[in-house]
């Protein structure tokens, strides 16, 4: 059945699981190239405002809860791992939505490359740093930027659908 958005053959499913699989592994090879290369909080500079720079992170995003006293990975893997299931039902049942499975492939992705690092090591490696002065975005990496680009593609969709919805409408 073609796209409605756009009068292509919606992406097969697979594609997207080898979509997710590659990406996982470049954000796995990038962690394991630091983890292996850097002593923890060694910081090499690169730009004027970014730096590599090891650290491990046992929260969320901008750390958060990151100073529980453990129980928190067990919930961030488990929200990863339902966060893939509910995913790869998405997949399947919006097949022909190709932005929409393409935002959330990214987010699929970068949630399994955190919840392997939770699993393997009981924290998620970080290791890409920007700053201004004395300014500090946090650390992250590679699973972070997809969760990230996902999310904003999957707002875009929204609105884009909404727009769609309204100029069928009119």
């Amino acid at each position: 059945m073609p796209d409605q958005h756009n009068g292509k053959q919606p992406v097969a499913y697979g594609i997207w699981v080898a979509c997710a699989l590659f990406l996982i592994a470049l954000d796995q090879a990038s962690k394991l190239y630091f983890e292996q290369n850097f002593d923890y909080l060694e910081r090499l500079n690169i730009l004027p405002f970014f730096d590599f720079i090891l650290v491990y992170n046992q929260g969320a995003a901008f750390s958060l809860l990151a100073d529980g006293s453990g129980w928190q990975r067990w919930f961030f893997l488990v929200l990863g791992l339902g966060a893939t299931g509910f995913i790869l039902h998405l997949l399947k049942k919006h097949k022909a939505q190709t932005f929409f499975c393409f935002s959330l492939t990214l987010i699929m992705a970068g949630a399994l490359g955190n919840v392997i690092d939770r699993m393997a090591y009981g924290h998620v490696i970080d290791f890409l740093l920007f700053y201004w002065g004395n300014v500090y975005f946090p650390a992250f990496n590679v699973a972070d930027i997809c969760i990230t680009i996902g999310a904003v593609f999957l707002i875009l969709d929204e609105i884009l659908r909404i727009r769609r919805t309204k100029q069928e409408q009119a």
